[in-house]
């Protein structure tokens, strides 16, 4: 039974912010001596983020002062960027609908060029069927897993756009449904041949909500078209230590890591339990202490980390991704320790 905790304690000892009244552009929020240590000793090749940026309960937490999601999508990123601890974000809108090039460009100019995204697919190329309108009935995608569509719509204006800040493109694929989960062979085949069809260069992760389709010929076609799993935790999938084993992410490859939602939660559900977001409410301790233990081995291999966090996943994303940090330390330390 989860319980409800008292407030979360301000990361950095300030008192509440003010509503921003003066037109001022949002700036990063002050940041204490503790973050700014944990962060001197996260190497660079891990990389940790949130699902995007524009929520008006990180003011102290990551942004100066309080402002409106509007104001925070248009101006909040380059303040984000700014936070020691978050060298990464998931760009999600991407998911609903394609954006242009001058999209991905101006996103890229707010941050620094050690930071990198993380990008959704437009689900357009990932979801069987799709509703025209809200009201309308589901019909089939005609793009689904056609590889000219997602070349045009995405690969080629998200590369040009964003550079080398290009973390991982992500394909991350809705429950699909009866027919394609009684053919997993069939959709690895399909999902095989349009990764190859993709342009070389990339790091393309799959992210999938149906645990019946991660197979051996699913994992096959990943290696062979050189894409990797995106790990997902999510209610509909095993939490990160069994996913982990299942993919081979405990032991190869590069590790892209998508922490969505708590445990036994809806999307809803936890959106209204956890708002505004400023708080932990449910710790996840048994996944974090899995995320910080795959870190440490991708970093012993020489393989590169991206993790982003969901405010659904504990209650608030910076603060999961504070707490991911101070595991991820530990961890180190327990294993340098004769």
């Amino acid at each position: 039974m989860r319980t409800e905790q008292a407030p979360q304690m301000d990361l950095f000892g300030e008192p509440p912010a003010s509503p921003a009244i003066d037109g001022h552009a949002v700036h990063p929020a002050a940041v204490d001596e503790h973050v700014r240590a944990l962060a001197g000793q996260i190497p660079s090749g891990v990389r940790l983020g949130t699902s995007s940026w524009h929520f008006p309960g990180w003011a102290r937490l990551v942004y100066d002062r309080v402002a409106d999601a509007h104001t925070l999508a248009r101006e909040g990123l380059a303040a984000y960027a700014q936070h020691p601890l978050l060298r990464c974000v998931s760009l999600d809108r991407t998911f609903y609908a394609p954006i242009p090039q001058a999209d991905y460009h101006h996103y890229a100019e707010q941050v620094p060029n050690d930071f990198r995204f993380l990008v959704k697919a437009p689900m357009a190329c990932t979801a069987p069927v799709l509703r025209a309108h809200p009201y309308e009935r589901e019909a089939a995608n005609r793009r689904f897993l056609d590889p000219a569509f997602a070349v045009e719509a995405f690969v080629s204006p998200c590369l040009a756009g964003l550079g080398s800040k290009v973390g991982a493109l992500v394909f991350q694929f809705p429950p699909l449904g009866r027919a394609l989960l009684g053919a997993p062979a069939s959709f690895a085949s399909k999902l095989h041949d349009f990764i190859r069809a993709l342009p070389r260069g990339p790091l393309y992760a799959v992210e999938l909500r149906d645990h019946a389709l991660l197979t051996t010929s699913y994992l096959d076609a990943l290696r062979d078209s050189g894409a990797v799993p995106c790990l997902g935790l999510h209610p509909r999938m095993p939490v990160a230590s069994e996913q982990a084993r299942e993919t081979g992410l405990d032991h190869r490859g590069p590790l892209v890591v998508r922490w969505n939602l708590h445990a036994g939660l809806g999307y809803e559900e936890a959106k209204a339990r956890y708002a505004p977001f400023a708080r932990l409410v449910d710790e996840d301790i048994l996944n974090r202490v899995a995320l910080a233990r795959l870190a440490v081995a991708a970093v012993r291999r020489g393989d590169p980390v991206f993790i982003t966090a969901n405010n659904k996943a504990e209650g608030s994303a910076p603060l999961t991704v504070l707490k991911l940090a101070e595991q991820f330390v530990a961890a180190v330390r327990q294993i340098s320790e004769p």
